[in-house]
């Protein structure tokens, strides 16, 4: 496509850095669901049975083997297809993949691109809402610019395992943290005039026989960590939809999980949005009295459910026809509130500022997990680098699935699999263009910069033994529907970094990975850059936060062990069964996951939730709490150092009348130049500091002790303040 801008879309780029505006008033958005509530009933009332059924169904609009569905002329390959009503101007429902930008699923769309953000993991390393809204805004706009108007997005199930192959399209380990993140960029996402989802509902948290794992965890733990996560991001948010997941929840599926969807997000917290499967999800058409509205890409299903079985249904008033009203009113009101009249035309996508959104995005979610002074690098002189390993002459990694964006920067490089071959969707080991390597050299003219690929360590350990410096570039692919055996780097790159270390001690490391890993070596090397998968201007951001054009300032939104050992899963449940094998996932840690768990059992991990090292230095002080119309606490921090840089305070409830304990209710991202302090209030969710109980979060009265820090690990003042009893709504 065209880079050049029409008028329009350059309002549209615009509007990148005014989405708070975009959003409306609490009061115009009321108004705004008002009348599409009366809007849906109006349209929906005057539909045909047949025209009611037809919305609650979709495609995936891409030929399959053996399959019947009628692709309509016109509609492009993506990844849903839900016909609309045109003598009644309902727009069909057009959705794509996914939050890392648009997918284009086995390059069904011969030449398109989109820009390929940074992976979730790293957006919330950022710990930044505006940032996340940025993103989100920016990929909406793409998708209504090729014509979508739904948008798969939303992703933000907790990362209970380390080794979960999708953790890098989530938001860590915090419900706090990723229910404020998500919700941010879902309101962005529809403040462009695009649906979202968010997903997946519910304990989706392993691949390893994710359509039979059986996540089994009780009620209480379970409404004060995942789907406390969810209820955050709905609230804040206002999700169109939500989108239910493939595995199992406590015995049931969680696509016809009558207390998940009926109980819980449809009684309890009210949502007015609909439920779409996911893809090859439902296997019955009881699924929806249990909750589900829609099954989206029935072609994956053993049925098109929601078709003639459920119509059968309805024949025998085993499901009523104000279900089915119901479904069809949930997706038309949530059309109707965010101005989707009619399909969208295309229009030219101005690349080259979205590209802008994805560095900073990238430069955002870079951790400095370890360093000794050797960063950033000394622009001045003439060194002699090394760089070893990772492809980093080329660019850098991606995650795989149905995440994996095409993107606008150059030709990626398959490492394994075949971008045009669906057998290989979720194998597919794919590079970014933008070479870390040519951004050093450029950062760095006046350096003598070589690389050596680190196939064989002996020769490079070699080499690195004549530098001044050697910078190991280190990645693990993680991947949709593979979980890994274990945190190890793969490919003998642990003995790598090792024998390099030995051959020269000015050794760092760059990790792009979709995990967190073991890393036998850290002692060895004198600093460790966490660069995620840092999508498409990634390369840019690593050689920038190397040479300190940026400071880095991201923060672990997820524990780095020191073994598997200390998890509360030493083994993967599942891990190495046949397929269809049904497996119960016990998660007996409850709400206490994560830097929780390390808490509890006091255990240390490797790098802490929370943990990143800046070029500056931060001093916090003056803390504060007090409950004067809702539970509010205070800090100031200031920029000790000579760099201008940020820092991210968190707040922890560390103890409940004499009970210790740990959870994570404020944070915020804080620029600051030299010199420069700053005082900072939050208003803290009474939630954090509740237990759930049969009728809903009960607060007891009695004493809280609160700690600011760095980190989970790193505390440092402490405030308390006696609360009276509350109870508050589920």
């Amino acid at each position: 496509m065209s880079s050049r801008m029409t008028p329009q879309h350059r309002l549209r780029q615009t509007a990148i850095l005014l989405v708070p505006a975009l959003l409306g008033t609490p009061a115009a958005l009321a108004q705004t669901r008002e009348d599409a509530d009366a809007r849906a009933a109006r349209v929906e009332a005057q539909m045909t049975d047949a025209e009611r059924m037809s919305l609650l169904v979709g495609i995936m609009p891409i030929p399959f083997p053996g399959s019947k569905a009628v692709i309509p002329a016109g509609v492009p390959a993506t990844a849903g297809y839900v016909p609309g009503v045109p003598r009644l101007g309902v727009p069909a429902q057009l959705a794509t993949d996914a939050g890392l930008g648009i997918g284009n699923p086995n390059l069904s769309r011969p030449g398109d691109v989109a820009t390929a953000m940074p992976a979730s993991l790293a957006l919330a390393a950022s710990f930044d809402t505006g940032l996340a809204e940025r993103v989100g805004a920016t990929v909406a706009m793409e998708a209504r610019a090729k014509g979508f108007n739904v948008l798969l997005a939303g992703g933000m199930n907790l990362a209970r395992d380390p080794r979960n192959g999708r953790n890098f399209e989530y938001l860590g380990e915090d419900p706090w943290l990723a229910g404020v993140l998500a919700g941010h960029g879902i309101r962005a996402i529809q403040a462009q005039g695009v649906v979202s989802t968010i997903k997946h509902f519910a304990l989706n948290g392993q691949e390893t026989l994710r359509f039979y794992a059986d996540s089994v965890i009780d009620e209480a733990p379970l409404r004060e960590s995942e789907l406390l996560a969810f209820q955050i991001g709905i609230e804040i948010g206002q999700p169109g939809a939500v989108m239910c997941a493939y595995n199992l929840v406590n015995g049931h599926k969680a696509c016809g999980n009558e207390h998940l969807l009926n109980t819980v997000l449809k009684r309890d917290w009210g949502y007015k949005g609909w439920v779409m499967s996911d893809w090859g999800a439902v296997s019955s058409a009881s699924f929806f009295n249990a909750g589900l509205d829609q099954q989206a890409g029935s072609q994956l299903d053993k049925e098109v459910w929601f078709g003639q079985p459920l119509q059968a249904l309805v024949d025998a008033g085993q499901v009523s026809k104000a279900r089915v009203s119901d479904a069809v009113r949930r997706m038309l009101r949530n059309l109707y509130a965010l101005g989707i009249e009619q399909a969208y035309t295309p229009t030219p996508i101005g690349y080259p500022a979205h590209a802008r959104v994805a560095l900073e995005a990238a430069q955002a979610g870079i951790v400095l997990l370890k360093n000794d002074g050797v960063l950033p690098l000394a622009k001045e002189g003439a060194p002699s680098v090394l760089v070893v390993g990772g492809h980093a002459d080329f660019g850098v990694m991606s995650g795989g699935g149905s995440s994996q964006v095409i993107p606008s920067n150059g030709k990626p490089r398959f490492v394994t699999g075949d971008a045009g071959d669906p057998s290989t969707m979720f194998s597919r080991q794919m590079l970014m263009p933008g070479s870390p390597l040519a951004a050093l050299k450029a950062a760095m003219p006046q350096a003598r910069v070589r690389f050596n690929s680190g196939y064989s360590a002996d020769t490079a350990a070699a080499y690195a033994a004549k530098a001044d410096l050697v910078i190991v570039f280190a990645t693990k692919w993680e991947g949709e529907g593979h979980d890994s055996g274990s945190l190890a780097l793969p490919q003998g790159q642990d003995e790598l970094i090792a024998k390099l270390a030995a051959a020269n001690p000015n050794t760092l490391v760059v990790l792009e990975t979709g995990n967190p890993i073991t890393m036998p070596w850290h002692r060895e090397v004198r600093a460790i850059v966490q660069a995620w998968y840092p999508g498409q201007e990634g390369g840019q951001a690593i050689a920038d936060v190397l040479t300190g054009a940026v400071n880095p300032a991201g923060r672990l939104p997820i524990s780095f062990p020191q073994s598997l050992s200390q998890m509360p899963r030493s083994a993967l449940p599942g891990i190495g069964l046949p397929e269809r094998t049904p497996v119960q996932v016990v998660y007996a840690e409850g709400a206490q996951a994560g830097y929780r768990w390390f808490a509890k059992t006091g255990q240390t991990p490797l790098y802490a939730f929370g943990h990143g090292l800046s070029y500056t230095r931060f001093s916090h002080g003056a803390a504060w709490a007090r409950n004067d119309q809702g539970i509010t606490l205070g800090l100031t921090v200031s920029n000790d150092g000579s760099r201008a840089g940020a820092d991210v305070p968190q707040a922890y409830l560390v103890e409940r009348n004499g009970r210790k304990l740990q959870r994570l209710v404020a944070f915020q991202k804080v620029p600051l130049q030299p010199g420069q302090r700053q005082a900072l209030s939050w208003r803290v969710d009474p939630r954090l500091l509740a237990d759930f109980t049969a009728g809903g979060w009960t607060l007891p009265a009695g004493t809280y002790r609160f700690a600011f820090g760095k980190s989970a690990a790193d505390l440092g003042p402490t405030v308390e303040l006696r609360l009276p009893a509350m109870a508050l709504k589920p």
